[in-house]
């Protein structure tokens, strides 16, 4: 092993061994490999959610589908319903396209390219399920990763351009020898020291390796461009009460939160819409207030509208108020229903 990678991989693995998160989707350190399933479940639940987030989440999903061959044989409905509150639900989509891809042929692909192919499995997942499950020597760069990497390389390219170069170094100190250790390692190294701000330099066992740390400003790395402005849009989200029940909606298969259940809304537009797109007629009331929610690439900022039903239609699904937390609703309308249900 070149001196160069040992000074890199050799600290960096000794510290996972002692200091390695307890996760219900790993193997503990050095032992066989993790089970594919859960591997590939956790990463998917994972990208762009909170490990604290995921984790309750992970243990009720293995709980109901303990294997693949459980999800793909799952209703659409139940697995939307069971993933509320993950957001990204493009994500559950594939979740169980891919499921029943894998199921069909037996297993999962144990290569990098074969997992590239699935349903809903981009680049890091292939890698990352391909080292940690399969021991692949794959190049793994999430979030804490690039950090690591930057920092540790000092490279000034700012992102997204500079995640080239930071895949670049990372392939080459990725180990022959538990790689799927390794880029667990390089995870909780940018969780737990190598952090966004106020990096842990001196409890870091790479600082001696470390160009962003000799430079005196390690925080500095990576370099981001200036993110534009995200649009702006608007809505009106109607609760529509009858005897106890509130109207429910399942919104289009294809598209921003496909297929879960919702509360009526019309389009989100430019312009604040009213009650242009109520569900029917009703004695509607605007309430005081917004509720604003933040997607990846807009703000959306929705107006609340609340009435009585003059009949009880067939336009959706009337679920019991008291049992709504139970509708899986998308975190906007839960919030959105929050707002409403206080203001009954």
């Amino acid at each position: 092993m070149p001196a160069k990678l040992r000074s890199i991989t050799e600290p960096l693995l000794k510290w996972y061994d002692r200091h390695h998160r307890t996760l219900p989707w790993r193997s503990p350190p050095g032992e066989p490999r993790a089970d594919p399933y859960r591997v590939w479940l956790s990463e998917i639940m994972l990208q762009q959610t909170t490990v604290a987030a995921v984790k309750p989440k992970f243990e009720a999903f293995l709980a109901r589908w303990p294997s693949v061959e459980a999800l793909a044989a799952a209703q659409d409905a139940d697995l939307m319903a069971a993933w509320a509150g993950l957001g990204y639900y493009a994500r559950a989509r594939n979740l169980i396209a891919c499921a029943r891809v894998v199921t069909a042929a037996g297993a999962f692909p144990e290569t990098e390219e074969g997992l590239r192919a699935l349903p809903g499995v981009g680049a890091y997942t292939a890698a990352a399920v391909a080292a940690i499950a399969f021991g692949e020597q794959a190049t793994v760069v999430d979030a804490n990763v690039a950090r690591v990497a930057a920092r540790l390389f000092a490279i000034e390219t700012p992102l997204p351009a500079g995640m080239a170069a930071i895949r670049e170094v990372v392939a080459e100190i990725t180990p022959a020898d538990r790689p799927g250790d390794f880029a667990q390692a390089m995870m909780d190294l940018g969780s737990a020291v190598c952090t966004p701000r106020a990096p842990a330099c001196l409890a870091c066992p790479l600082s001696a390796a470390c160009v962003g740390y000799a430079s005196g400003a390690p925080e500095t790395y990576p370099t981001k461009l200036a993110k534009a402005a995200k649009p702006q849009r608007y809505g009106t989200i109607f609760w529509l009460e009858d005897r106890g029940a509130v109207l429910l909606v399942r919104r289009p298969p294809k598209g921003l939160l496909g297929g879960m259940r919702a509360l009526p809304t019309g389009p989100w537009a430019a312009e604040p819409p009213g009650l242009a797109n109520a569900p029917e007629a009703a004695e509607w009331r605007m309430l005081d207030g917004t509720v604003v929610h933040v997607f990846t690439h807009f703000r959306l900022e929705l107006a609340l509208a609340v009435g009585t039903a003059q009949r009880h239609s067939n336009a959706g699904e009337w679920w019991p108020i008291a049992d709504l937390d139970s509708a899986g609703l998308p975190t906007v309308f839960a919030k959105a229903a929050a707002a409403c249900r206080r203001a009954r």
